[in-house]
């Protein structure tokens, strides 16, 4: 029997003055909002990859602050019917402005900042539920200390 796994993914949450930081995405469904994010990579840590998926997406370096929460979702998509779930970890941070010379990754369109009701408004939009959730908490101040995570080192040697 084949194991079950879902795909592990970090989402940087970034407010400022009320609104939030996302990125437009070219996805097999059209163009989806989200927030800056991705798959966490081998050898790295939740935090380094939301550090770093921030940044490829926004072309800004982001400094996390804490946890915003923790989110299993499951999504099927339209164009292929393929299932996949997603564990993902919301972390909120701060960013500066965007590096000079850096470049959105593919497939990134553009950045955004979007109001929470502009955000509600555009749901069919969203690229997953968890976006507005994950935004949802943030804005009603949950949240824990970033040193809830954890790597052990085992980690970091296996992929050296």
């Amino acid at each position: 029997m084949e194991r079950w796994k879902p795909s592990v993914t970090v989402a940087a949450i970034i407010e400022r003055e009320g609104r939030y930081l996302l990125v437009e995405e070219r996805t097999p469904e059209g163009l989806k909002l989200n927030n800056p994010a991705g798959h966490l990579d081998p050898g790295e840590s939740i935090v380094e990859a939301v550090v770093r998926e921030a940044l490829e997406e926004t072309a800004r370096a982001f400094t996390p602050t804490h946890v915003v929460g923790v989110y299993l979702g499951r999504m099927q998509r339209a164009s292929t019917g393929e299932d996949i779930t997603y564990l993902r970890f919301a972390i909120a941070g701060t960013v500066g402005e965007p590096v000079p010379g850096r470049v959105l990754d593919e497939p990134i369109e553009r950045t955004l900042w979007m109001s929470l009701d502009e955000l509600r408004a555009c749901a069919p939009r969203h690229r997953s539920p968890m976006l507005q959730c994950s935004i949802d908490d943030h804005a009603a101040g949950r949240g824990c200390a970033l040193d809830l995570l954890h790597m052990h080192e085992s980690v970091k040697l296996l992929h050296k």
